[in-house]
């Protein structure tokens, strides 16, 4: 393994143990997500100058105007994600740095994953080849548009905030599928979709604070 990922210095065990206790003690209680999270090298997803604040329970840059969500964040998504089973099939919309998309392909068997930057993409891709986890797609596009052509998806994690939640994304939605979203302008709140055949269940949680959700590529 290269030495970027190993435990090491500010990577070490007691280091990432330190989070996931925090993450404890904030409400995550799926022992499958807290042990992805501890797995997972946060570190190799930022810049080397930041490293040293990878395992803190913030968000960080990652350029572009993006940030890496704090691993709260990320836990508390995937854990909503899979609460009632393990999706077979995930769309993410953000992939950003990777970081989250690594979390959901060491829960999910097959994810797919849309970003907007291609400078982004392009690192995300080689950080998940290192990690190996070539088998998860990725795709440049605007993530408004969902990824039509490898719907339905049985969970869609969406990383970037609306006001709405788009049609094009529920109608992706497998029927016994569900989607995790931030909703809201100024105010957001992590929402909850479930499909029940043609029936569309929200429900609204935790209150947050995301990047708005942008149309186009670049």
């Amino acid at each position: 393994m290269d030495t970027e990922l190993r435990g090491i210095g500010m990577t070490s065990a007691r280091t990432r143990e330190r989070l996931i206790n925090r993450l404890r003690d904030v409400g995550i209680a799926d022992d499958r997500v807290l042990e992805v999270i501890r797995t997972t090298p946060r570190h190799y997803f930022i810049d080397e100058a930041l490293a040293h604040q990878a395992y803190d329970d913030t968000a960080l840059p990652i350029g572009y105007g993006q940030t890496i969500s704090q691993p709260w964040v990320v836990a508390r998504m995937t854990e909503l994600l899979i609460a009632e089973r393990v999706p077979e099939k995930v769309l993410e919309i953000g992939t950003g740095c990777g970081y989250q998309t690594a979390v959901l392909a060491a829960l999910c068997p097959q994810v797919y994953s849309v970003e907007r930057i291609r400078p982004l993409q392009d690192q995300a891709r080689q950080r998940l080849i290192s990690l190996g986890l070539a088998r998860v797609q990725l795709k440049h596009a605007d993530g408004g548009f969902g990824w039509k052509a490898a719907a339905p998806f049985d969970g869609i994690l969406v990383a970037c905030a609306r006001p709405e939640i788009p049609r094009e994304l529920l109608d992706q939605l497998a029927d016994g599928g569900r989607l995790v979203m931030p909703v809201g302008d100024r105010t957001q709140h992590l929402t909850v979709v479930d499909r029940v055949g043609d029936e569309i269940r929200t429900r609204q949680l935790d209150a947050v604070r995301f990047v708005p959700f942008q149309r186009g590529v670049q």
